[in-house]
């Protein structure tokens, strides 16, 4: 158990640069939530709800981060800061990084408990600060969601994702590579991403797909540009 802790904390600083420890790290409230969310997913499972609840509430009262009882987590997830929601069906796999205000909502509330309301995060997927990814959609292997997203639709392994509706960018997507490397808050335009000129690299994406589009309206004809 002690070493298995000391895994998880030492992939959560591969990942932060900012802990000057692994002591430091059992701080985060990012850690707790996971933790806490064990013990009600435990309970969850048992069919002990009421309990499984509570839990979750002493957890989101703690930390600022709602997991219901009913997710399920695989190994060294990272939630960096806090103030994130993931919804009851949602399902996490390995070595996921989500930043702050991140919700994994559902999109049709009258399904009630029956069937999966809530996203899909394959392994080693990084979800940017702000973003909302709803509906039971998969975000493939290696896949970044940019800041501020909103995402509905099914994600390929290794694309990266930015905007409302997201979609992708110029950087190429397709298969990850193995092991894929860790790009903190996803990346918007460049491989070399710094998170201080996350805004100014969005508005590039922003502006370069209604370059295109322009582009595409003024070689179409008249006509069509009319009826347009």
């Amino acid at each position: 158990m002690a070493m298995g802790l000391k895994t998880y904390l030492e992939s959560i600083r591969a990942r932060d640069p900012a802990p000057r420890s692994l002591a430091e790290i059992l701080l985060y409230p990012g850690v707790w939530a996971v933790a806490w969310h064990r013990v009600a997913h435990w309970l969850f499972g048992r069919r002990l709800f009421f309990l499984a609840r509570a839990v979750n509430h002493f957890a989101r009262a703690t930390t600022a981060i709602d997991i219901h009882p009913g997710a399920t987590i695989g190994r060294n997830f990272f939630i960096d800061h806090g103030f994130v929601v993931i919804g009851e069906t949602a399902l996490i796999g390995d070595d996921v990084t989500i930043y702050q205000c991140v919700t994994l909502g559902g999109t049709n509330p009258a399904n009630g408990i029956a069937g999966k309301r809530h996203p899909t995060l394959a392994d080693g997927s990084i979800i940017g600060s702000g973003a909302q990814v709803l509906g039971p959609i998969t975000v493939g292997r290696g896949a970044r969601i940019g800041a501020n997203a909103v995402v509905t639709k099914d994600v390929p392994e290794g694309a990266v994702m930015v905007g409302i509706p997201a979609r992708a960018t110029m950087v190429a997507g397709g298969a990850a590579p193995a092991p894929a490397p860790f790009l903190a808050y996803g990346t918007p335009c460049s491989d070399m991403f710094d998170p201080a000129t996350q805004k100014l690299e969005l508005m590039r994406c922003e502006l370069e797909t209604m370059r295109r589009r322009l582009d595409a309206l003024i070689e179409r004809p008249e006509e069509e540009r009319d009826r347009a």
